[in-house]
């Protein structure tokens, strides 16, 4: 397809005139039209297509479609229905009364020419775009960011059933050369991978499962090394499937000669880099607070003023076992990118080290507002003595030493680095000056070497970052400031009610990503609409137990 440029010239008049008599009061579809005009143009989107070729549906408009497809939780087909059905979307689309539309599947191809050329982030783009020259977005204020999960579109399958549906997926796509596979396969083969591989199918007892699985691995290295071997057609080894199945018995298993385990333990590869479906390679299985998924983590920030709407201004994807320390500084880099920089950046403690707070100061005059981690150093006594923090030791940095609270000096100081590359400083005070010292039992539970009590340090910027949050979030005014964080859990709730962001709709982070993109913009057209209605922001819900209680 090639892009045939149109220009959108307004609202056809006869299409004014009778949505108008028909919604007097509007529509959100009428209203953002009206408010913002026409939104997407197609030289947004001029990369996705070739100057040669079949002219393609316009995908300026295309792009609206999309957005209000995941604002109305519809399927491809019902939104192409609706163009050709619902005035308010013609006139939303300045499309004439009776203009046919477009057939269904030309979305999927839109979405997938926004995934090749790299266009996800275009669609949000151009609305935050439109919406800074309404005036309902701007920068420098405060903005919020938190993270939820998004389950992937495949069953979520334990080990057995991950290597059994793996090798079973890779036979049904070898099947296409009958010829070749039927010598190699046997009854047997049919009976273990002829039926989706399922726990319950399996065999009972630990002895028993071991001896299946195993059984499945040398299966798997049997038809490898058959792909592998000379008389084998070369296309074969181009199959997705076989290169996952490649991958998947590196990962699994271990091959000595003829004999074939199952790799356990610190012989596996971490989470992040192991596979968790045949179907889906980019979701992985991920852990947080005891709750585990198989699929991805989507973060969205949003704005937080008392006098404009809240809208999300960036979106981030990754798969499930990406740790929130790990994005925070690209969830920086976006907003400064386009020029909605935000003043105050509100997150949780899962976002924030000193070293994030003292980068989003120096490289964006960012205020990074989360709380840090309290001092750990505890030895569980008596309330009433305390244990010495790193807060009761004073650091002398030009002279590299510590002084504790009873005067003695630290005897040792030396930088080293954690096992991720943080730079950190070890500090040793003698055994000899904390052995007699009155303060030890609630110091230090050193008895033996040539140590007592030691500290780390950050460096020395982010140590003193560290000191100020820590001394500054036991305060009301900082904890009165720090509650505006706690509106963008409703964000969530609504992207997950309203969007169905829970579970994407598509296999692959880039698609989620896009999904996820889509959704984001279709609760800006949300949140604008009920803005421009004079819609209050909703209240925090409350139990009828708690409301007797506050009552009381």
């Amino acid at each position: 397809m090639s892009l045939e440029s149109r220009s959108d010239e307004g609202v056809p008049g006869l299409t004014a005139r009778v949505v108008r008599a028909s919604f007097p009061k509007g529509t959100l579809a009428i209203r953002i039209r009206e408010a913002l005009g026409a939104l997407f143009t197609d030289e947004d989107f001029a990369e996705a297509f070739p100057a040669r070729g079949r002219p393609a549906i316009s995908p300026g408009a295309l792009a609206l479609v999309s957005v209000l497809q995941y604002a109305e939780g519809l399927s491809d087909r019902q939104a192409a229905d609706q163009v050709r059905a619902r005035m308010d979307w013609k006139f939303l689309l300045g499309l004439e009364l009776d203009d046919p539309g477009f057939d269904f599947t030309v979305l999927g191809d839109f979405r997938a020419r926004l995934i090749t050329h790299g266009l996800e982030e275009r669609v949000l783009e151009v609305v935050l775009t439109r919406l800074s020259q309404a005036g309902l977005l701007r920068a420098g204020g405060r903005q919020r960011t938190d993270s939820t999960h998004v389950l992937a579109a495949v069953r979520t399958l334990n080990r057995m059933e991950f290597v059994g549906e793996t090798l079973r997926t890779a036979l049904e796509a070898l099947a296409a050369a009958p010829d070749w596979l039927t010598p190699l396969i046997d009854s047997g083969w049919v009976e273990r991978y002829g039926a989706k591989v399922d726990n319950y199918r399996f065999p009972k007892g630990e002895n028993v499962r071991r001896e299946w699985a195993e059984q499945v691995g040398r299966d798997g290295f049997a038809l490898l090394d058959a792909i592998d071997g000379l008389t084998a057609p070369a296309w074969l080894r181009e199959i997705p499937a076989v290169g996952i199945l490649r991958r998947a018995w590196a990962e699994q298993y271990h091959r000595d000669g003829q004999e074939v385990r199952r790799r356990e333990g610190k012989d596996l590869p971490p989470a992040r880099d192991r596979l968790s479906s045949p179907y889906d390679i980019d979701a992985h299985y991920g852990i947080k607070r005891g709750a585990g998924w198989c699929g991805y983590k989507v973060h969205l920030s949003e704005t937080c003023q008392p006098d404009a709407p809240h809208l999300i201004t960036n979106v981030e994807t990754t798969n499930a076992t990406v740790n929130d320390t790990e994005v925070t500084a690209t969830i920086h880099q976006q907003p400064a990118e386009r020029e909605l920089k935000p003043r105050e950046h509100m997150v949780d403690a899962g976002y924030v080290t000193a070293a994030h707070i003292l980068a989003a100061r120096q490289d964006h005059g960012i205020d990074l507002v989360g709380p840090v981690g309290t001092d750990t150093h505890h030895s569980g006594r008596d309330a009433q003595a305390p244990d010495l923090t790193q807060a009761a030791f004073t650091t002398d940095w030009e002279a590299r030493r510590v002084n504790c609270p009873r005067g003695a000096v630290s005897v040792s100081w030396s930088q080293q680095r954690k096992p991720n590359g943080t730079p950190l400083v070890r500090v040793h005070f003698a055994l000899t000056d904390c052995a007699p010292c009155p303060l030890r039992p609630r110091c230090t539970k050193a008895a033996n070497g040539k140590w007592g009590r030691s500290l780390t340090l950050l460096p020395r910027e982010q140590q003193q970052i560290l000191e100020e949050r820590r001394a500054e979030q036991q305060t009301d005014v900082w904890k009165e400031r720090y509650d505006v964080r706690a509106g963008v859990e409703g964000t969530i709730s609504q992207a997950v009610r309203r969007t169905h962001l829970r579970r994407t709709p598509y296999r692959g982070q880039s698609k989620t990503h896009l999904a996820n993109i889509l959704s984001a913009t279709a609760l800006n057209f949300t949140r604008v609409d009920a803005w421009l209605n004079g819609t209050p922001l909703g209240s925090t819900r409350v139990s009828h137990l708690a409301r007797l209680t506050l009552a009381a």
